[in-house]
């Protein structure tokens, strides 16, 4: 459990359905996307299952009420011996920001990396998301790497 201002960062437990499915729509949005709900169904499964490759998922607490997400993964990379860490989705409530949620999530995957023995943890944002790049450039590295994918 990672502590911040006024919460503190905790494991998704099945519980927290409704206020995860709640975050995870409005991360959605906020790349103007949606998914099926059967996606919704799989992702859930998968953040808390037990298959090592799969995903994992921490929220933030403040107040009693699950106010941030993050997911992220280990897989193998052939740069390195040791598996990397992806930083998937990562989302704060609107009502929720300044609190220190983001930076706590983050730094709560960071732990997950180093007690896995992964010796980075990455993630991807859209250059127009400039509220987390704020955020981004005081606890990562930004990178000249261009995303590319199938059209």
């Amino acid at each position: 459990m990672t502590a911040s201002r006024t919460g503190f960062v905790r494991a998704l437990t099945r519980e927290d359905r409704g206020a995860w499915v709640d975050l995870w729509t409005q991360y959605l949005a906020f790349y103007d996307t949606a998914v099926p709900a059967s996606v919704y169904d799989s992702t859930f499964d998968r953040l808390l299952g037990e298959d090592p490759r799969d995903f994992n998922a921490m929220v933030y607490e403040h107040d009693g009420a699950v106010v941030g997400l993050v997911h992220y993964l280990f897989h193998r990379h052939c740069w390195k011996v040791e598996d990397t860490c992806y930083l998937q989705d990562l989302f704060v409530a609107p009502d929720a920001r300044g609190l220190g949620a983001g930076r706590a999530l983050i730094q709560a995957v960071y732990q997950a990396g180093d007690a896995a023995g992964a010796p980075s943890v990455y993630w991807l944002t859209q250059d127009f998301n400039e509220t987390a790049r704020t955020l981004y450039d005081r606890v990562g590295a930004l990178t000249p790497f261009i995303k590319y994918q199938r059209a």
